[in-house]
């Protein structure tokens, strides 16, 4: 009896993925647990493996195609074989297709019934939100999907908007590209960070705060202590664990920047999940080191690197990406000297460090050269008041500027 192989469950909030290549074609034997297919989801790329050996059916999904969890992508014949698969294993995949290739074009005198959207317009969840809000394909535009159907990220995105610009919203005559130009199509991570980018905006009361670290203190242990440091744990101390402590401390002062809002209550939480943002191939990520609140600079040390050499090799997990309560970037890394950090939704809080430069500062009425850094604050103003946000930035400021308040507590 031949085995039926899925999208499987792809995590937090992630409701569909694309095809984006077949491992293993039609015919091929395959073992137990040997990667089949890769599909690209809004965040990762997650590759799905056979349950069992046996002979791949042929491709329900092919390379290119949004699939939604659950959905059929090939079938699987159990136990060793070398053939192509039989007629009757490929029976089911082509009842599959046939409704698809057999849907109705739209034709320009049909009514405009925002609840009867056409089916090749749209794909099955983007159709569920459309209906539910009584949308038409016409309203929501092209889509960012394959062949120009719209997502449910796109229905999302024209939701978010103000009802004026929807009402205004109507599809663009076609762009005359000029021949020295190139046309790429997004990914679906650049477009996923598009839109929560977007949507972050559109949702929270977003307000920045910022301040200036002097940073003689930490340059100073680090010198001291580096090589020691490296002998015992195997890693260097860097500044992202100087500051990922300092951060901790100061959420447990003040709560609320931990939190989340969720409808009309707020969720508290007495742990901190802290994302750290990482350059990866394709963009931005932000993995989430777990219960950093009971790790020491060695052990967020270590995390932050082994994030680092996934996200550059496209190895990091969906879970890694899930369950952050705070996060911190490090635009400094870049040479940014100055920036306004967006908030990572759902959370209310994200810390941006930045560049390390000297610069002539007065200290006990002297003016002296000190290794300054800027970092700012970027809050969610629904939950966290103007006071609070300060007060925690400078709380940040002062742990790092005396690296010894996080030894005793203070």
């Amino acid at each position: 009896m031949s085995v039926e192989i899925k999208v499987p469950t792809l995590g937090e909030s992630v409701t569909t993925a694309t095809v984006a290549k077949w491992l293993k074609k039609a015919g091929d034997a395959v073992a137990a647990d040997e990667p089949i297919v890769e599909l690209e989801t809004d965040k990762v790329s997650v590759e799905v493996s056979a349950p069992q050996a046996g002979v791949l059916g042929a491709e329900v999904a092919k390379e290119g195609d949004e699939v939604e969890v659950g959905s059929l992508l090939t079938t699987l014949e159990p136990g060793a074989a070398g053939a192509k698969p039989t007629a009757a294993a490929a029976a089911p995949a082509e009842k599959k297709e046939a409704p698809k290739a057999a849907a109705p074009a739209p034709t320009p005198s049909a009514p405009k019934d925002a609840a009867a959207i056409d089916a090749a317009a749209a794909l099955p969840a983007a159709r569920k939100l459309m209906t539910e809000n009584n949308l038409s394909a016409d309203q929501v535009g092209k889509g960012s999907g394959l062949n120009g159907r719209i997502t449910k990220g796109d229905v999302q995105t024209f939701l978010s908007q103000p009802p004026v610009a929807q009402q205004q919203a109507a599809p663009k005559p076609p762009r005359n590209d000029d021949p020295r130009e190139e046309r790429v199509k997004m990914t679906r991570l650049r477009r996923t960070i598009a839109r929560r980018l977007k949507d972050a905006q559109n949702t929270a009361a977003i307000l920045t705060t910022f301040n200036e670290v002097d940073l003689s203190a930490a340059m100073e242990l680090r010198a001291e202590y580096q090589d020691f440091f490296v002998k015992k744990h195997g890693v260097k101390l860097g500044y992202m664990s100087i500051f990922s402590r300092a951060v901790i401390a100061a959420l447990k002062e003040f709560p609320a920047i931990n939190a989340e809002i969720d409808g009309e209550d707020v969720i508290y939480r007495d742990f901190v999940n802290l994302g750290i943002a990482v350059g990866g191939p394709n963009g931005l990520v932000v993995p989430v080191i777990r219960d950093a609140d009971k790790l020491g600079f060695a052990q967020i040390e270590k995390t932050i690197a082994g994030f680092g050499k996934a996200a550059r090799e496209g190895t990091l997990k969906i879970d890694d990406l899930s369950g952050g309560t705070f996060s911190i970037t490090n635009g400094g890394i870049y040479g940014s000297l100055l920036s306004t950090p967006i908030l990572n939704a759902p959370q209310s809080g994200i810390l941006g460090m930045h560049s390390i430069q000297e610069r002539p500062v007065a200290v006990k009425g002297q003016v002296v050269i000190r290794p300054m850094m800027y970092i700012a604050l970027s809050y969610d103003h629904r939950i966290v008041d103007g006071k609070e946000a300060v007060s925690f930035l400078v709380r940040i400021k002062q742990n790092v500027e005396d690296p010894r308040r996080l030894l005793i507590d203070v």
